[in-house]
């Protein structure tokens, strides 16, 4: 009998301190769809097993800006994707712990939500937001670190496994579970609130330059940059889709073609929002452009073909579009009203 009630008495005790067992629900915690998005887009894309919640994206801001996440904890997610810079940095490609320059130039992170290929990357190599995540961490260029050895290094810690078990019910660190905290925490970055989108509710107006320039960015004969960027009935500002653009009549990155092996891929990459480019400086998939100017130069007189130049650069065989510099001028005037100076200073995005 006495035998038994110690039995009795152990259970008990094993799932007391079974995290699966404690009771504690994380706190549901929806995306706060913007007006100008539930306007004119379909809703985001969140995955089922992974649900916003209050205490996943606290624990994935944490993590996002935490260095524990390198090798040597001198670097996080943040080191690159800083917010004052709309979530990338101000160099063209990006150095990692040990110094190393990379290849290609940081995303801006915004807006993830609504991409709904989810293909991410400038290649499209990533799957998802969580798998995007993995990366970096073993990137022998970026973190250059172990993800064992950062999953022990979270577990060890004084406060995380509390945070996961608050986050995911379980104390039990995993690599998934890491991924997915960060992945709820990127999907909150949302920028709509640009002078752009005050226009499109009607709450203010734009100047006649910026009005010029729209006007520019959206006719065929002009601009023509639509076709990859969007119009005002699609707030992302870009098809999420892989274009060549004209950059090179040579490859030295083949960006989507590494990926798919399809030589018709070779030099084809995600087109970027063109929100934020007042804070997202330098630019294209290698950061090659330091100036907008020198990206609106690029489509208007700087084309390159090759076998893969997308059909949509209809301007190729006369190198560009052909801009005066008052288009030039009215065009800028029009892509910086895309900026939102509350994204990057909002306080739930910063450290």
């Amino acid at each position: 009998m006495k035998k038994a009630v110690l039995c009795l008495v152990a259970l008990i005790c094993l799932n007391c301190s079974d995290d699966d067992n404690t009771g504690y629900q994380p706190t549901s915690m929806p995306l706060e769809i913007p007006q100008i998005f539930s306007n004119n887009i379909i809703p985001p894309v969140i995955p089922n097993d992974n649900p916003q919640t209050v205490e996943g994206v606290a624990l994935g801001k944490r993590l996002f800006f935490d260095k524990i996440l390198s090798a040597d904890g001198t670097q996080a997610c943040a080191s690159c994707h800083s917010p004052q810079n709309g979530f990338t940095d101000n160099t063209a490609t990006s150095d990692g712990i040990d110094g190393v320059f990379g290849t290609r130039n940081s995303m801006p992170l915004f807006n993830l939500a609504w991409n709904y290929s989810e293909r991410f990357n400038w290649d499209g190599k990533a799957l998802s937001l969580e798998r995007q995540a993995e990366e970096p961490v073993e990137n022998p260029i970026e973190l250059h670190s172990d993800w064992n050895e950062v999953i022990q290094r979270l577990q060890n810690h004084p406060e995380y496994p509390e945070l996961f078990r608050r986050a995911f019910e379980t104390s039990t660190i995993t690599k998934e579970l890491t991924t997915k905290a960060i992945a709820q925490f990127e999907r909150t970055l949302i920028s709509a609130n640009s002078k752009f989108d005050r226009y499109s509710l009607g709450q203010v107006t734009l100047s006649e330059q910026e009005i010029n320039g729209l006007d520019i960015f959206l006719r065929e004969d002009k601009g023509d940059c639509f076709h990859c960027h969007g119009n005002p009935n699609n707030p992302l500002w870009t098809d999420n889709d892989f274009h060549n653009n004209g950059l090179d009549s040579v490859f030295t990155d083949l960006g989507l073609g590494a990926v798919t092996g399809d030589p018709n891929d070779n030099g084809k990459f995600r087109s970027p929002s063109l929100r934020n480019l007042a804070y997202t400086s330098p630019y294209m998939h290698d950061g090659r452009f330091a100036t907008l100017d020198e990206v609106i130069d690029h489509y208007s007189e700087g084309l390159q073909n090759s076998p893969t130049i997308d059909p949509l650069m209809k301007k190729i065989n006369e190198g560009g579009v052909q801009l005066t510099t008052q288009e030039k001028a009215d065009l800028k005037a029009f892509l910086l009203s895309l900026s939102d100076p509350s994204f990057i200073n909002n306080s739930d995005f910063q450290d």
